[in-house]
């Protein structure tokens, strides 16, 4: 099974491939993922390598900790499992589910007009 680490403080110019070329010098990279932000397209300045091998996940781990890469030292540690999100799942929209607010069960009393 793959070791998934975790690798914050990316240079914000820093892609996938630039990223997973950073850790193939560590040993095989299986993936190298740089997370985006949805909204702007821009990097969220960090990222996910997954590599097969342990001893070199380990490696990468230890030598690239504190490493420069383009002008930043980024944090290289195993990733954990993403924490559960609270408050199930989202409903969007705009103000749904007030319920019924001014009593009349949902009808409008416009009077005589």
């Amino acid at each position: 099974m793959a070791k998934k680490l975790y690798v914050g403080n990316l240079p914000y110019t820093v892609d996938d491939e630039a990223l997973h070329n950073h850790f193939a010098q560590f040993g095989a990279v299986d993936s190298a993922k740089v997370i985006m932000d949805r909204e702007t397209g821009r990097s969220k300045g960090f990222g996910f390598v997954e590599m097969t091998d342990d001893s070199a996940a380990d490696a990468a781990i230890e030598k690239g900790n504190g490493a420069d890469m383009n002008g930043r030292a980024i944090n290289v540690s195993e990733a954990r499992p993403q924490a559960p999100r609270e408050g199930g799942p989202r409903r969007g929209g705009f103000g749904g589910g007030r319920g019924d607010r001014n009593g009349s069960g949902g009808r409008r009393d416009y009077g005589n007009r």
